[in-house]
């Protein structure tokens, strides 16, 4: 599955339309790169892949971006998608069993695991390969037919060997693909197994409703506060558990008084620190 250049204008048109209707976005991302064929070069495929990334940095909504099970994001289609494009707004999550990065196991082996580099780890860690150097080693340069014999014994059990460490390389980079490393790397907020995924969408979905809403009007009481400083007063307010999607739900469909109490508070000290700023001017004339 890759994105062609039809297909990338419809996605990116969508996610305007989303915005427009202010609603949330929800991308399962299953997609190898986009299509580079010379066609779809003239097809402005880059231009119409930039239209996602604008789409997406402009939205005003939560975007939520999930790896299904067994799906797997590369190449340029994950860079169209990647949270840091809107950090506020963008959240990426992934299934146990899906996969993301920009080259796939293969290619980073070729790239990073060449013919030299498996060469080296051969000759350090099999033992008969060792062996064999030892008694290169110790032979006389002047008798050839050893010499070749020792050479031709280690070009053998190198190309014996060459397979089994392609393999091992190929699955230790694939390990590098998995939710946890993802996770371990700051890419994906979390991993989701499909199974709960509905569940935890939904909390989390209606989580950020509410908290969007919150920061937006306290933003909007005090146009002085930034994004951050409105986080912090939201986590004060919020009595219960924060990184708990359901409890922070709950919290604020239960505590809509106490909500509105704040805003008009945090309303209040922005009048009096404009009213207090304009006195300090007026009595400095």
């Amino acid at each position: 599955q890759v994105l062609f250049p039809d297909s990338s204008y419809k996605t990116a048109q969508a996610i305007r339309d989303f915005d427009k209707e202010g609603l949330p976005v929800m991308i399962f991302a299953n997609w190898r790169g986009f299509s580079g064929g010379s066609r779809d070069m003239a097809g402005e495929i880059l231009k119409f892949g930039a239209m996602i990334v604008d789409a997406l940095r402009e939205h005003s909504h939560p975007v939520y971006i999930y790896l299904p099970p067994h799906g797997e994001l590369r190449g340029g289609s994950w860079v169209v998608v990647d949270p840091t494009i809107n950090v506020e707004k963008m959240e990426m999550y992934a299934d146990p069993d899906s996969r993301g990065g920009i080259l796939e196991p293969a290619g980073i082996t070729e790239v990073k695991f060449r013919l030299p580099d498996q060469l080296k780890v051969m000759h350090r860690i099999d033992p008969e390969l060792q062996l064999l150097d030892s008694e290169l080693e110790m032979t006389d340069m002047t008798d050839e037919s050893s010499h070749d014999a020792i050479k031709e014994q280690i070009s053998a059990r190198e190309d014996l060997l060459k397979p089994v460490y392609l393999q091992a390389a190929t699955e230790f980079a694939d390990l590098h693909d998995k939710t946890g490393r993802m996770k371990a790397k700051g890419v994906i907020r979390a991993a989701v197994p499909w199974a709960r995924s509905r569940e935890y969408f939904f909390y989390r979905a209606k989580r950020r409703i509410h908290v969007d809403d919150f920061v937006a009007k306290l933003k909007a009481a005090d146009d002085s506060m930034d994004t951050d400083a409105a986080m912090e007063i939201v986590k004060a307010t919020c009595t219960v558990d924060f990184e708990d999607d359901q409890a922070v739900t709950e919290f604020f469909a239960n505590n809509a008084d106490a909500v509105d109490a704040k805003i008009k508070s945090v309303k209040a000290s922005a009048f009096e620190t404009k009213i207090a700023s304009l006195k300090a001017e007026l009595d400095a004339m």
